[in-house]
């Protein structure tokens, strides 16, 4: 098992993230997921199915399940994360908010061969291969792999490099940052995730330029998929 340092103590600030100012003391706010809730939704309400169980990857907060939850009622949301600080967050928000249609937050790690659920009708992951080992973004694909469904659907979200270059001089800039602070992070070229996706029969059908040069990223799990070397 890799040990995903993104996840650890030190995600609170490495997530840029802090306590939230009111009565329950472990809800987090992350300003980012409070500026990017609403584009990401637009994307989802276009490629979820009608229903089914939608698990999560990495819900940080719980800030993106709860406001997906809340304007996608037909759908059953699974959050999760490694870290038990994000997990108290997102049931801190699961609690306040009463939505019936968000389920307690699970520990998941991606890198392992065994998820603590077998199937899922579509998973979502956001701004999280880029803080994350390599592995990481493997292990989440080869995960989505074994338990989507034929036709079920994969979106990430977060920077890219396109054809190995960087889409603004920001997210060069971010890119340098997180390789000096970990030199396993980094932005990923998104030919090569889309190459190891299709490993896992997982095609990449989409792509939607998102605000602040973040990218939305949607596979769908097809049955023979060939993969070009």
């Amino acid at each position: 098992m890799i040990k995903l340092r993104f996840c650890l103590s030190q995600t609170v600030q490495d997530r840029k993230v802090r306590p939230m100012e009111q009565h329950n003391p472990d809800q987090q706010v992350s300003p980012s997921s409070a500026r990017n809730k609403d584009p990401i939704l637009d994307v989802l309400k276009s490629v979820l199915p009608p229903s089914g169980t939608v698990l999560e990857i990495a819900s940080g907060t719980g800030q993106h399940v709860m406001h997906f939850a809340t304007h996608l009622p037909t759908l059953t949301f699974q959050p999760s994360d490694i870290d038990a600080t994000y997990q108290a967050s997102v049931r801190a928000y699961r609690d306040d908010a009463g939505l019936q249609n968000v389920m307690a937050p699970i520990m998941l790690d991606v890198t392992t061969p065994q998820w603590p659920l077998d199937h899922a009708d579509a998973i979502i992951c956001s701004n999280m291969i880029h803080i994350a080992p390599w592995e990481a973004c493997l292990g989440l694909l080869a995960g989505a792999g074994r338990i989507l469904p034929e036709g079920g659907i994969l979106y990430m979200y977060g920077p890219y490099k396109i054809g190995g270059k960087h889409s603004a001089p920001s997210n060069e800039d971010f890119d340098l940052s997180l390789r000096s602070r970990d030199a396993s992070w980094g932005i990923r070229n998104l030919d090569d995730v889309a190459l190891e996706a299709r490993r896992q029969s997982l095609h990449l059908i989409k792509t939607v330029t998102m605000p602040a040069n973040n990218l939305s990223v949607i596979y769908r799990k097809t049955a023979m998929v060939s993969v070009e070397e």
